[in-house]
């Protein structure tokens, strides 16, 4: 009898001494097959985004085309404009070619994820949003969120605003900062947002009809609208937030933002930068160090 335990014993423990090796070994290949896909996510990848650009010889710009005076169409329909022109001079010291491409600003991101552009160059603000999802150039700019209102508006300031409706360009930092929750009391206290103008050109439009209490938009943008077709509007001072200009890359395309702040920085010593600057702004207004 106590040989039949003890041989039912040693069975037992045989059944459980297998089953706990084979427990083991699995474990093993699990942590092994962990560890080979943890070190894949560890390869860095390759950044040839400079290379991509040499290798095509150009750089293809993204842009907003009714965006005045960084980048819009002329009376003859060419495309000028002070990032146009610095976007040239950079080009020129890179030794590629310009080519500029008009896109929907609203997919701008998407426009420049797909490689239909290299690059978004056309008063791009800087934004925590784009600095998360972008790789972003120096600033070269700065500018305000602010709104402009017909000339003898009693609309002032920010409260003044309660309860009227504002115009922005869809897609535009100046939604984005709108949006944002520093500005929420602003923005419910709001009584209309429109928010589905193409651009600023028609957005102003609809204020000058009486549409709209007020437009929400670039200072350096309104001031230069305001001058150039002599319209009886103002900016006022009381902005939503002080900001810089800077040119967006996909993600992780530091050799090529490194190209273009190289050719920045050479074009800002040599003087081009304030001779582009002086002829659109009357002075070099950029920031570039």
């Amino acid at each position: 009898m106590k040989k039949k335990i003890i041989s039912i014993l040693m069975l037992v423990i045989m059944v459980f001494s297998l089953g706990a090796c084979g427990n083991v070994e699995d474990k093993k290949d699990v942590a092994n097959q962990s560890e080979d896909i943890n070190n894949d996510l560890d390869v860095e990848v390759e950044d040839n985004s400079w290379e991509y650009v040499k290798n095509n010889g150009k750089l293809i710009l993204g842009l907003d085309d009714s965006f005045p005076p960084m980048g819009f169409r002329d009376d003859r329909d060419n495309i000028v404009g002070f990032d146009i022109d610095l976007a040239k001079a950079v080009c020129e010291k890179l030794g590629v070619e310009l080519v500029l491409q008009p896109i929907e600003w609203s997919a701008k991101e998407q426009e420049l994820a797909t490689k239909n552009i290299d690059c978004i160059w056309n008063g791009f603000s800087v934004t925590e949003e784009r600095l998360a999802n972008l790789t972003m150039s120096i600033p070269y700019m700065e500018n305000t969120i602010a709104m402009v209102v017909v000339s003898g508006s009693d609309i002032k300031t920010k409260e003044d605003m309660a309860g009227k409706r504002l115009a922005v360009q869809g897609g535009s930092s100046a939604e984005e900062t709108l949006n944002s929750p520093e500005n929420t009391e602003f923005r419910e206290s709001l009584g209309e947002v429109n928010g589905s103008f193409k651009d600023y050109v028609t957005a102003l439009m609809d204020l000058e009809t009486g549409n709209s209490d007020a437009v929400l938009m670039d200072s350096v943008v309104a001031n230069y609208m305001i001058n150039e077709a002599g319209k009886d509007f103002v900016v006022l001072d009381d902005s939503l937030i002080a900001e810089e200009y800077a040119i967006g890359f996909r993600k992780g395309e530091e050799k090529l933002a490194e190209a273009v702040n190289n050719a920045l920085r050479e074009l800002k010593a040599d003087g081009t930068v304030e001779g582009i600057a002086t002829d659109w702004f009357g002075s070099d207004t950029t920031i570039i160090n």
